[in-house]
């Protein structure tokens, strides 16, 4: 596989801004594919909807930020198990990818990315005349 995670999965961690505002975050849970079209890459981050969503392409690397909203409680939290933190999770991405055709969808907190391999790569069969 040529989609390379720089970050373990589910591993805390945090991120400083140019504010230096300490930003906490988690990783979402991922499962890329690859077929002869290119990858999909579906990962899971609820309670984020389209207008949380921060999806960048820089340098070869994809990097996915999901923003969600805290939970808003009427009472006192007895226990917590869930997190508030966002998502984030940064990919090399394998130069074959056509980065300007990747598209992006989010259905019930389930983000799913596809990353078409350009066209000059993909196999494709040679007619003999």
């Amino acid at each position: 596989m040529n989609i390379v995670p720089q970050q373990q999965q589910n591993e805390p961690g945090t991120l400083t801004t140019q504010e230096q505002r300490r930003v906490q975050y988690v990783t979402p849970l991922v499962d890329v594919e690859s077929n002869q079209e290119g990858y999909t890459i579906r990962a899971e981050m609820p309670g984020v909807d389209k207008s949380g969503l921060e999806i960048t392409v820089d340098n070869g690397e994809l990097t996915i930020l999901g923003h969600r909203l805290a939970a808003q409680v009427s009472g006192e939290p007895v226990y917590r198990e869930i997190r508030n933190n966002d998502f984030r999770r940064v990919y090399e991405l394998d130069p074959a990818i056509d980065t300007a055709k990747i598209s992006a969808r989010i259905e019930q907190g389930v983000l799913t990315l596809t990353l078409p391999k350009a066209e000059t790569v993909k196999p494709r069969k040679i007619t003999v005349d």
